[in-house]
């Protein structure tokens, strides 16, 4: 979020012990760095905010690149667009009406595109849009809405995952709304991702051991070098987790190769033919950070949840004296 460049400068003096940069690596390096066991290193705190969308807007159509000029416009609209909302005068909320969301103070989605200048960060498909859904996805979303209409709060496990803290992040790496921050550690053998929106924490083994079957949150991970770049490959899903809706046979590709002492492309593959039609790429690029992670605190000081299913008791309570009183 935003409140990371109000902190106090003794923060400051842990970024060093936390940004995990290997002995030697300068900023002014003219090459990756390379860990002392030889691998390409990955280390440090990455930020990957960045206003290019993930589906090319539909009036693009097939254009796959902006122009420079274009760009720049996209980025000052951008500047601009944060300066009119962060100066716009708070709003008293009405009895019963929307209470909104965060206001752009916790915001931090960027104001710069991707530096290819794509007008998508989906790569393939070349028209830069998510693969349709299969017959079978769309009944499953179908049925699913269908649940959600009907039972909006029976109990908490009705609530979505990011209403019970259990929202998990960090796979595939893409740009939100706040906390674009990952930082990465290695060893000769595992190599960890630290998400910093939910905290959520992977740890990659760097063997030929098999998945296991048993589903987690975030799947199962196995990595391996392929040249320069760490490939990561995941299975295994939660079938309350996925993405985007996928069933937990959905298969994740992750490559991340340094190209630079600064930056950091990644490239990730989905594939799940029980959801869409075909597989689906995207390219983000990742942009070394001196900053430090924050904690992610969901459950303290929540009383979402407490809200929601007091709302829906009295709103059930409600209809109940509606009907008794006819």
């Amino acid at each position: 979020m935003s409140i990371r460049y109000l902190a106090a400068p003794l923060t400051m003096i842990f970024v060093a012990a936390l940004a995990s940069v290997s002995e030697g690596q300068s900023p002014t390096a003219t090459a990756p760095p390379r860990t002392p066991w030889g691998k390409p290193d990955l280390q440090g705190t990455w930020d990957f905010r960045s206003i290019t969308p993930l589906q090319r807007p539909e009036e693009l159509a097939n254009k796959e690149f902006l122009t420079a000029s274009e760009a720049a416009q996209l980025e000052r609209d951008a500047v601009e667009r944060n300066r009119f909302l962060d100066e716009r005068p708070a709003e008293r909320t009405t009895v019963g009406g929307d209470v909104g969301a965060y206001n752009n103070f916790w915001m931090d989605r960027g104001t710069t595109t991707v530096g290819t200048r794509r007008t998508s960060l989906i790569v393939d498909p070349p028209n830069g849009r998510i693969p349709p859904l299969t017959p079978a996805a769309e009944k499953r979303a179908a049925a699913r809405n269908a649940y959600r209409r009907e039972h909006p709060a029976d109990s908490a496990e009705d609530r979505g995952l990011a209403d019970r803290c259990l929202f998990t992040t960090g796979l595939p790496i893409l740009p939100s709304a706040y906390n674009n921050n990952v930082q990465l550690f290695q060893t000769p053998d595992h190599v960890v991702i630290l998400a910093e929106m939910t905290h959520t924490v992977r740890i990659f083994p760097l063997n030929e051991r098999p998945h296991p079957s048993i589903p987690q949150w975030v799947g199962n991970s196995r990595a391996r070098w392929e040249g320069e770049t760490l490939v990561v490959e995941t299975t295994n899903f939660h079938e309350q987790a996925g993405i985007r809706g996928s069933t937990p046979n959905a298969r994740l590709v992750e490559r991340l190769t340094r190209v630079s002492p600064v930056t950091l492309e990644y490239e990730f593959t989905v594939e799940d033919p029980e959801t869409w039609t075909r597989p689906w790429t995207a390219q983000v690029q990742l942009t070394k950070s001196n900053e430090p992670l924050y904690e992610y605190a969901c459950h303290e000081g929540n009383y979402a949840m407490t809200g929601i299913l007091g709302g829906a008791r009295a709103e059930e309570k409600a209809r109940l004296h509606d009907v008794v009183g006819r």
